[in-house]
């Protein structure tokens, strides 16, 4: 079995010699640099890959990855899209091989990827990728690029159980590019859905609400947008942009709706529990942090937020335990809260819950 990796790059000697040193077991790597200044490509080309060099006005995400695929050899059995700011974990190419040989007709395989960590170093967002893929793919989207089959190809997928690649991306790095790629893709496919909810959520990120306002309603009333979690989550944030903008009635509406969308992820509850709070009605927030809290299994998806799996809807569910004369209970979710992370405010009330208890 031959499996080859192609990549894209720019500016990221940082990272050539983590991402060579995890794919020796590859049988190629081909990389197109769109344009370093730093010494990437040397580094690469020093580590055994194959480089290309090319520049593009404007910059598509999908165009450079079509072109860094077109790199490498027809020959293969596998083609492996990875960035360079991604490692694969030790074994990946095993889990990979029984995946295709248990699957023979497969012709995309998805494994598990871990995009983001939380301060303690834990998993932060994590959910299944399917970069990997035989010939009859090519990549669609300005941004947030997909591999979609070409004409007479159905799509074959498989789990690369066991298989698992980390993400270790440059926090300084800038975003600013994302914005205008996603309108440039929200306006080549109006109709779809997934387009819109990242439009949406890009604009909630860049601080235009009335904008993140517009698209998310736009991406909800699209016949297409049916997966419950991602309406969700544009429901979720329609509730955090009516908050900024202070309608608070609406920013309640939004994250009730939202937890009756997908009634079985946490994150709903979260904003609900924020929102209730927002408007102080701690009886809400004891409903809503309860409820999330209750849902013990975390899906593996992009729509999960490490927040609702941490310490919020614990402090939340001690501040409201406290308005109710609940010291005890108060407490201890606050000490729950704590072990997610020391936070001077969760401590502070902790001491301040302690006191109630011993004056009661």
């Amino acid at each position: 079995m031959k499996i080859y990796v192609y990549a894209i790059c720019k500016n990221e000697s940082k990272f050539v010699n983590r991402f060579l040193a995890a794919l020796k077991e590859a049988d190629g790597v081909y990389v197109l640099d769109t344009g370093s200044a730093d010494d990437t490509v040397a580094l690469l080309r020093a580590g055994g890959a194959v480089v290309a060099q090319k520049t593009y006005d404007p910059f598509r995400f999908d165009i450079a990855r079509n072109d860094s695929l077109a790199l490498a050899p027809d020959d293969g059995d596998l083609y492996f899209c990875l960035d360079l700011d991604e490692v694969p974990e030790k074994g990946w190419r095993d889990f990979l091989e029984k995946a295709a040989m248990a699957a023979p007709q497969a012709n995309r395989f998805m494994y598990r990827y871990v995009w983001s960590h939380n301060p303690d170093g834990s998993d932060g967002v994590v959910f299944w990728s399917e970069k990997i893929h035989r010939r009859g793919y090519r990549w669609k989207g300005a941004v947030h690029e997909v591999t979609v089959p070409e004409e007479g190809v159905t799509v074959r997928a498989a789990y690369a159980y066991g298989m698992q690649v980390t993400h270790h991306p440059d926090e300084k790095k800038s975003r600013s590019s994302y914005l205008p790629l996603l309108e440039i893709a929200a306006a080549e496919s109006p109709d779809d859905d997934r387009t819109a909810h990242y439009l949406g959520r890009e604009y909630m990120f860049a601080g235009k609400n009335e904008k993140a306002v517009a698209q998310l309603l736009r991406h909800l009333s699209l016949p297409s947008a049916t997966w419950a979690d991602e309406r969700a989550a544009s429901m979720r944030y329609l509730s955090q942009c009516y908050e900024r903008m202070g309608n608070k009635r609406e920013s309640v509406r939004w994250a009730l709706r939202a937890a009756a969308e997908s009634p079985d992820t946490r994150e709903p509850y979260l904003r609900l529990a924020r929102a209730f709070f927002e408007v102080q009605d701690y009886a809400g927030v004891l409903w809503a942090a309860g409820a999330g809290l209750r849902i013990t299994e975390r899906k593996l998806s992009y729509i999960t937020e490490p927040d609702a799996w941490g310490a919020p809807l614990h402090d939340l569910l001690s501040i409201a335990y406290y308005q109710f004369g609940q010291y005890k209970k108060a407490a201890e979710e606050a000490e729950i809260a704590l072990s997610f992370g020391q936070d001077e405010r969760i401590r502070n009330n902790l001491q301040i819950y302690i006191a109630a208890q011993n004056e009661k």
